[in-house]
């Protein structure tokens, strides 16, 4: 069955529906979201089920004029760079309002409106094959996500919700003039402007133009990331966000970010991304060092995982900027292995914070497994796939990423091999102290409820089920990524690619 003039649906189902829903009953208008999740998630199946990965063209392809007098088009499409991803969003989304729909008791039509926009807007972005398009899609993230922390957060929302749009609002507007810049400076003499990612491949900017439009793209995607030094907003957003709005915000969000190098700045901006390449490669690694040591020195569970993302985030843009075909696929797997373990994880933790009188302290929690052997062994299961333990596909990414980054850059790539040893120790300690140590005063040890089960053991499994089985990602992303970072690759080597800027 042909996808091609289906996308846009896809994209715009969850709001569809959250739209309908505000019409209907609370009790009503939840569960037809949630069945909006599903139907994207059957959807996305079948793309999986559909897709050919002998072939590197871009598939259901919607393309259609939208403004034409600025030259943007209404153009998606999907390919071995963005399919996982979307299949991630439409995974974890799933879970994500499910637990929303039974947990939210609060304005929860409103609740249902913004996660149901959230997944328009994250699906956009990864769909969009027009500069403008994911642009769009990439400030329009900010509104679900400012209500859903600022509205239904805890403790001091007030200030997670202005650090949060201070860091992504300025790092968007920042996008939005490289991303005019790129349109208007790239076009011909005589040419006609264009904002389509294939069109902005072909056409050339000098290498100093290049470089100042890289800065304002970097910008952005470092703050959505996170990475060291524009993570200033994580821990106050990470401590008063909703549960099922911090699993997406963590495990999906993050990756448009570092998704954008791949997609827009190493294919079209290679001479720059090769001119800062050492800058971004020190970046990641402080990243990964930062975050895995404080991570390792955090009491509050949430914190944990906090700022293991951030080292987990350099570990990607560490296999991004090796400018290596297998350091670039080992960054793609680990975009989907990190959402698939942080989103179990951020449950778990919630989990594990009611059994604990409320409070994520791993001082107040201890011996959860007692009566609990299901919730012990999930726990387990996460926590090995997070060490990147043979078997996971977390080892997997981490290997290609390590083998892409020994090939030129041994010294960066023996450093972040550090926060894998760091890693190791802190998320062992958060299993210990939680499953194992003496209990708390308040800690009580019960099984999953069958909601918990219901959104934990499906994502589990797939974690399992690739750990057996990688090639299911690699085999349908390795010609697409490869192509991506050629011209970057041809820049650093001194070949032709090289060669095709034009002077300033």
């Amino acid at each position: 069955m042909p996808f091609t003039i289906h996308l846009s649906i896809m994209v715009f189902l969850p709001l569809a529906a959250a739209l309908v829903a505000a019409l209907l009953p609370a009790k009503v208008g939840r569960w037809l979201v949630v069945g909006a999740t599903v139907g994207v998630l059957g959807y996305v199946i079948a793309m999986l089920i559909d897709f050919d990965p002998e072939s590197g063209a871009l598939r259901y392809v919607t393309d259609d004029n939208w403004i034409s007098e600025l030259g943007i088009r209404w153009q998606l499409g999907v390919d071995g760079l963005n399919l996982f991803l979307i299949a991630l969003t439409a995974l974890l989304w799933v879970p994500a309002t499910l637990w929303a729909a039974l947990r939210t008791d609060e304005r929860p039509r409103l609740f249902m409106f913004h996660m149901a926009l959230a997944e328009t807007a994250v699906l956009g972005a990864f769909c969009a094959q027009d500069l403008a398009v994911f642009v769009v899609f990439f400030d329009l993230m900010l509104v679900p996500f400012y209500f859903l922390i600022g509205g239904w957060g805890s403790g001091d929302r007030v200030a997670a919700t202005t650090k949060f749009v201070i860091y992504t609002l300025v790092g968007s507007l920042l996008m939005l003039a490289g991303a005019i810049a790129l349109g208007v400076l790239s076009t011909p003499a005589g040419g006609e402007l264009s904002f389509s990612l294939a069109e902005l491949e072909e056409r050339s900017l000098g290498e100093g133009t290049q470089q100042w439009i890289f800065c304002l793209f970097a910008a952005a995607f470092l703050v959505k990331a996170p990475l060291f030094p524009l993570h200033g907003w994580v821990v106050d957003a990470y401590r008063s966000t909703p549960t099922p709005v911090l699993v997406l915000l963590s495990a999906v969000l993050s990756k448009v970010g570092v998704y954008g190098f791949l997609k827009i700045v190493l294919p079209i901006l290679p001479e720059a991304s090769e001119h800062f390449q050492e800058l971004m490669l020190i970046l990641a690694v402080f990243s990964i060092l930062y975050g895995s040591i404080l991570a390792f020195s955090q009491d509050e569970a949430r914190l944990v995982v906090a700022y293991s993302s951030i080292a987990q985030l350099g570990f990607i843009v560490l296999g991004i900027f090796a400018l290596d075909d297998k350091g670039a696929q080992g960054a793609l797997m680990q975009m989907v292995n990190h959402g698939l373990v942080v989103a179990p994880l951020f449950f778990i933790i919630a989990v594990l914070s009611v059994r604990a009188g409320g409070s994520a302290s791993l001082a107040q929690m201890g011996g959860m497994a007692l009566r609990a052997p299901v919730l012990a062994a999930l726990f387990l299961v996460v926590t090995l796939a997070t060490l990147a333990m043979p078997g996971t596909p977390n080892f997997v990414g981490e290997i290609l990423i390590l083998f892409g980054t020994f090939e030129d850059k041994l010294v960066y790539g023996l450093v972040a091999s550090v926060g894998i040893a760091l890693a190791a120790v802190y998320m062992i300690r958060v299993f210990q102290l939680s499953m194992h140590n003496r209990a708390g005063p308040e800690a009580r040890s019960a099984e999953l409820s069958g909601l918990d089960l219901a959104a934990i053991l499906p994502v589990t499994a797939v974690i399992v089920a690739l750990g057996i089985y990688p090639q299911l990602i690699l085999d349908r992303t390795e010609e697409t990524t490869t192509a991506k970072i050629q011209a970057a690759i041809e820049v650093s080597d001194g070949g032709a690619g090289g060669e095709t800027a034009v002077a300033e």
